[in-house]
Parts: structure tokens; sequence; C-alpha cells
């Protein structure tokens, strides 16, 4: 996920979207990122819901990166077309749709700390195992866009891709915690996450400052180098 929204800083200098950008591919790409929406948000619910019902604050905390992936696609979805202003102001918007949930996980881990009952291992497993289906599915189809479009087709890809690390290190989790019934693992690596998610916010709300700098600057508004 990290890496989905900040490891290529080359893209970070690039346009959200290209101006030599074919318009069928642009028409493409939004087609795929709704797809791609509804596929994170359905899984979203699923993962909490199951999430809360074992108290697994690793779960929980995953499923804020479908809740971030949601959101980028669903801003590459209606923004592509926006000005510079109107992208930068819906991306920060989009920054704080991550947080929520995540300060969230965070108040789930704090509560857990004076019981730390280990989640079911099966259902660690089985859940992180439809997320790596989903997550997999999404890079497949965000693959052909990730060098056509811009960085925001790029991020989107690489948060796919990068979300199936995390389900693969909740599934391993799993079977830790089939041999050692204690609920740490889950918190610890939770928390993990939870920086993570923190991280991507941070990410978008940077993108969206950069957005609103050039739309300021093409504007010829005064810029405060503070």
């Amino acid at each position: 996920m990290e890496e989905g929204m900040g490891a290529d800083n080359a893209g970070r200098q690039e346009a959200p979207v290209r101006q030599d950008a074919d318009p069928a591919a642009v028409r493409a790409l939004r087609r795929t990122a709704l797809v791609v929406v509804a596929l994170n948000l359905a899984y979203f619910f699923v993962e909490v819901g199951v999430a809360l019902a074992i108290r697994s604050v690793s779960l929980f905390a995953d499923s804020v990166d479908f809740l971030e992936d949601t959101a980028v696609n669903l801003l590459i979805f209606i923004a592509l077309g926006w000005s510079l202003r109107a992208r930068a102001r819906a991306g920060k918007a989009m920054a704080g749709i991550i947080v929520l949930p995540a300060l969230a996980a965070v108040v789930m881990a704090v509560l857990k700390f004076a019981d730390p009952e280990r989640p079911d291992p099966l259902s660690l497993v089985v859940t992180a195992g439809g997320a790596i289906v989903v997550n997999s599915i999404c890079a497949w189809l965000l693959a052909r866009h990730r060098h056509n479009v811009g960085s925001m087709s790029r991020a989107a890809f690489l948060a796919a891709r990068n979300d199936v690390y995390a389900n693969a290190a909740i599934i391993a989790l799993g079977v830790v915690t089939i041999f050692w019934a204690s609920g740490w693992p889950d918190i610890v690596l939770g928390m993990f996450l939870v920086l993570l998610n923190f991280t991507a916010a941070k990410e978008v709300w940077e993108v969206a400052e950069e957005e609103d700098l050039a739309a300021k600057a093409l504007a010829g508004e005064a810029i405060d180098d503070d």
C-alpha cells in the first residue's frame, strides 16, 4: 500500500493524467476504475464485518486498505476530467476517508490491550485469502493502464498489488495463531498496517496539495512558500 501511493517518486512529477493520453485509454481506465471501486467497497464490508466478529485488529486495519483503494479509484473515475483545484479538494476528502477508519483500528487495538484474545485462525486465513483474490483481480485489471494514462493509474495498480503482501501476512498470522494462542501477534501486525494506512493518507494528501499548488500557479495566484 505504501508504495502504491508514494514509492515511485518520479510519478509525483508527472501529471495525474498525461496530456498526450489517448481519450479512449482514459475512458477505458474510468470503466476499469469503476469495477475496481465496486470490488473493493464490497470486500471492505466483508472484511470489516469478519474483523469485528472475531475482534481482529489486523483484519480491521487491512479492511482500511480496501477503503483506500475504493477512494483512489473513485477519484480516478469521477475526477479525471475535473480541474486541478477540484481534484485537489477531492483528494483531501479521500485522505480524510482513509484516516477515520484507521483511527478506529487504533482504538480497537488499545481496547484489546487489556484482553489480547486470539482471533479465530480459520476466519483470518479464509478472509485474507478472499482479500488476495480480490486484490489480485484488481491489480490485473489495472495493470494494462499503469503506463498509459498517468500517475494516478500507476498508483492504483501499485496499491492493489502491494495489498496482496499485507493479505499474505495476515494468512501467515492465522497460521501462527494456530500454534500460539495469543492475540499479541494480531495486535502488532494490526498496528503496522495502521501505520501504512496513515502513510497512504499522507501520500494522498500530499498529491492533493501538489495539485492545489499547480492550480494556483496556473491561475497566477500567490503561493506561500512556507
